[in-house]
């Protein structure tokens, strides 16, 4: 595969290129993911159901025209390993079979391309199967800065450790995760808290690491909420949340 990168200045020969497009404001698109989509004759997004617009797709729609062909690619929302490989096996062929008509196509994604992306799955097909194909990926915000810059909160200074990863399924391992991070001096980084949040706000509680952490869910977006984490009240929460978790700071600080 002929990888390009963003600031390649062949760039605009990609046949294919893989688009972040941020978390949800249009306005934290890069100038190279604006260019890629407005250069573009045919433009990609993901869906979990194919009669809806896809978030990807609504977040770029400002620089998307009637003129370019839009294409929706499958994504159910589920975790069986057949379905899963046949969705992203379907979406290589539909953006392959548009490059091989010439036509120059991006794959919008949301968030960035690399950061937990069903387009890096796609990447990796495409690597194994159509390496002559020229690929470009245009990185993205990720909802975890977006949410560190909202709400003031520097995700790493000094020697920090910042760690990022799903939040467990389960109190136990979740608080063996924070314990190791009190040792080590570590900031954690939770995705997909969503439903977790019913019992991860008591944890939190009980290890008195409430007021140590911030909440954030649908960043970027009109409703989006940043909040210290103490103020969320422990129920339920949309999939698109996340929490930031810092138990101590570096001894070299401006203030002391």
């Amino acid at each position: 595969m002929n990888l390009l990168s963003s600031s390649d200045s062949n760039a605009s020969e990609a046949w294919l290129t893989f688009v972040g497009v941020g978390p949800g404001d249009p306005s934290l698109l890069t100038l190279a993911a604006v260019e890629a989509i407005q250069l573009s004759t045919v433009v990609a997004y993901p869906t979990a159901i194919l009669e809806s617009e896809g978030i990807a797709l609504s977040i770029a729609s400002r620089w998307i025209t009637n003129n370019q062909k839009k294409i929706p690619l499958l994504f159910p929302m589920v975790k069986e390993e057949n379905l899963l490989r046949d969705s992203w096996s379907k979406a290589t062929e539909q953006l392959i079979t548009e490059v091989k008509k010439g036509e120059r196509v991006v794959c919008l994604c949301e968030g960035d391309v690399s950061f937990f992306s069903t387009s890096s799955y796609l990447l990796l097909s495409i690597l194994k199967n159509h390496c002559e194909h020229k690929v470009r990926l245009i990185p993205g915000i990720t909802s975890i800065s977006a949410a560190a810059a909202i709400g003031a909160w520097p995700l790493a200074l000094q020697n920090d450790q910042f760690l990022i990863l799903p939040t467990p399924d389960n109190a136990q391992t979740l608080q063996d995760i924070l314990e190791e991070a009190t040792s080590l001096g570590r900031v954690l980084g939770l995705m997909k808290l969503g439903s977790r949040w019913v019992w991860v706000k008591p944890l939190l509680e009980r290890l008195d690491l409430l007021n140590k952490a911030l909440f954030a869910e649908k960043v970027g977006w009109p409703d989006q909420l940043v909040k210290p984490a103490i103020e969320i009240p422990a129920e339920s929460r949309p999939y698109f949340s996340l929490l930031l978790i810092r138990q101590s700071w570096p001894k070299i600080m401006p203030y002391s």
